[in-house]
């Protein structure tokens, strides 16, 4: 495939595109000279240390390098030596390029703590690299955004990001103006964004077998995508457990909050589900006295402690006869036996509390046959609270017949493993659920985990805003096609920025292609021969073969937040890049260890309006 670009015949205007063949072997003789090899091994008696090096290929140096890419004794990438943050940006994105589709490779990653993690997942990776230059932690902050707004395409970002700034290359080259360039790009956004609204399809959130199909094409490209029906599953029973209407098309679905991720080695994949209700590692205070199993149960949430109110600030009580230490004692248990006596007024039979609960307490709720829990975190009371329709309460003496929560149908504690835990499940109407993860490992769990959090990330986008557009590279085909249409009615130097924008979204496609392992020239002529007319908008990359497909038919779905949010995010930030002339580092250096101080210099001569004198 080679994209011929005109040339302008006016001399007052510089030709403004290479081939694109010349360039991109330009820019793969420069990644190979600056590919990073990243070798991880633990400290250890055989003498091997943790060495996360980027090593050059070849030893001598390359002028138009900036120097070679080097390691910092402590393991941090040093990436200071490349010449421009473009360069730096192109760097990490061909770090995470391969783990981008069905078919992407795996990286094994050793964190600070010395564990290892194996993952495909964009921020998971960018995450535990340490790099030194600006643009990097720019570009791995850009990834962590990605995730927590819309909590999928964290490698596409990256990737497309990293195009655009590649493209802009050559007309940085050319001495084009970074403001020229970002004009163009911000007009190709604005297009790019017109045209993911027209060829997006509604869904109904309603259609159970749609929704699925969505949630696991957009998992597919994962680890675990040979569990995509499963955790398709769970994903999206538990996002609809915890959506809340808000009217006029409006739901809300905060996963952060009200859904509960409980891994537990043991057991097979297959045995995960979603509890209605809540799940939390506690056991009741006085297990030999107090109910494990309650059917129905009566909820009563505080946010104090059932003891004895110490003061605010150091108290001193000075005693002058023996009767009075009797005194003391006999008012603590009054004061405590009147809290137990304003909560038992409500009938509960269990009692949850976020403080401290004294033995006297217990005496008074397990004679009344009142179960207790103490000291359980705030996030675990707010789902409980959410689920059985209960009430966090400050004060006992301000409780209210409303504040009882009576939505729970089970209440129960079991021992898994060597550990306690404590269900509050079978909720008539529950805001807060929590996903239980069985499985053989712990790494195997962290990855499911971290699919599964992506699944309900694109669950909980579906529910906000109803709408699709196809994957498989299809969208960004269609909107390239579409671009390099209007790019000739642009006027001015802007039309060449605006053009090269329209190839670098051909960069997703192009990856998959690299991925599975097909002949990438002809697939790409093929795709673009079929969106060149401007239709077939449906026509993608089957990432499991490689071949041309419609992704209807393959029912091969992306989100459309997902993807604006994946458009808009990358080319903002290539044009933030784009306008940074120069990098400055406010950072001291230190003076060497007994070293004076440094002795001011004089102003040469000449410059007599500027001339100081220093006294000896």
């Amino acid at each position: 495939m080679s994209l011929q670009y005109k040339v302008v015949e006016d001399p007052d205007m510089l030709p403004c595109m290479l081939l694109e063949k010349e360039k991109m072997s330009k820019w793969r003789l420069d990644l190979k000279k600056m590919r990073l090899m990243v070798s991880t091994s633990s400290p250890s008696s055989s003498g091997l240390g943790l060495t996360n090096s980027i090593k050059s290929e070849e030893e001598e140096d390359d002028s138009s390098m900036g120097g070679r890419v080097s390691s910092l004794p402590d393991g941090n990438f040093d990436l200071s030596s490349f010449e421009t943050p473009s360069m730096t940006v192109w760097a990490v994105a061909d770090i995470i390029r391969t783990t981008l589709g069905p078919r992407s490779m795996l990286k094994m990653l050793l964190d600070a703590t010395g564990g290892i993690v194996v993952t495909n997942d964009g921020n998971a990776i960018l995450r535990e690299l340490d790099v030194a230059h600006p643009a990097a932690k720019s570009m791995i902050e850009l990834s962590r955004t990605q995730d927590e707004e819309v909590g999928d395409g964290t490698t596409s970002v990256i990737v497309l990001a990293g195009e655009m700034l590649h493209v802009a290359e050559a007309f940085i080259d050319k001495s084009y103006h970074p403001t020229v360039i970002c004009r163009a790009y911000i007009k190709a956004l604005e297009d790019a964004l017109a045209v993911l609204e027209k060829i997006a399809m509604p869904i109904d959130v309603n259609d159970r077998a749609k929704m699925l199909g969505l949630v696991k094409s957009c998992i597919g490209t994962k680890f675990t995508g040979q569990f995509g029906d499963l955790i398709a599953d769970l994903a999206l029973d538990a996002t609809t457990t915890v959506g809340v209407d808000l009217g006029q098309g409006l739901c809300e679905v905060d996963i952060k909050k009200y859904i509960k991720v409980e891994k537990l080695p043991g057991g097979q994949l297959e045995d995960s589900k979603v509890l209605k209700g809540v799940m939390f590692n506690k056991d009741v205070v006085v297990p030999g006295k107090m109910r494990r199993k309650i059917i129905n149960p009566r909820i009563l949430l505080l946010d104090c402690p059932l003891e004895y109110k110490k003061g605010e600030n150091q108290t001193n009580a000075e005693l002058v006869r023996e009767e009075d230490w009797g005194v003391l004692l006999k008012m603590e248990e009054e004061y405590i036996e009147s809290l137990c006596m304003q909560i038992l007024k409500f009938k509960p039979d269990l009692v949850i509390t976020e403080k401290g609960l004294s033995d006297l307490a217990c005496h008074y709720l397990s004679k009344a046959g009142v179960s207790a829990i103490r000291r359980l975190r705030k996030t675990d009371n707010n789902r409980i609270a959410k689920a059985c329709g209960a009430v966090i309460v400050n004060r006992p003496d301000e409780l209210q017949e409303s504040d009882v929560g009576t939505g729970a149908g089970l209440f129960e504690v079991k021992k898994i493993g060597d550990e306690f835990f404590a269900f509050i499940v079978d909720c008539a109407d529950p805001k807060a659920c929590t996903v239980l993860l069985r499985g053989a490992s712990k790494d195997l769990l962290n990855e499911v985990e971290r699919n599964l959090q992506d699944a309900m990330s694109v669950a909980r986008n579906i529910l906000k805003n109803p709408k699709l557009v196809p994957g498989g590279g299809a969208t960004e085909l269609t909107v390239s096609a579409t671009l390099k249409q209007k790019s000739s009615s642009i006027e001015g130097i802007e039309k060449w920025p605006y053009e090269a924008a329209a190839v670098a979204f051909e960069a997703i496609p192009r990856t998959l292609a690299q991925n599975c392992g097909v002949n990438v020239i002809r697939t790409m002529t093929a795709l673009q021969g079929k969106h060149a007319n401007g239709e077939n908008a449906w026509v993608g990359l089957d990432g499991n073969t490689g071949e041309t497909a419609d992704m209807k038919e393959l029912q091969i779905w992306d989100a459309y937040n997902v993807k604006a949010q994946t458009f808009k995010t990358a080319i903002e930030a290539a044009c933030m890049l784009l306008r940074i002339d120069d990098i400055v580092s406010g950072i001291k250096k230190k003076q060497a260890p007994g070293a004076g101080p440094s002795k001011p210099t004089i102003e040469q001569e000449g410059d007599a309006d500027n001339e100081q004198i220093i006294p000896e």
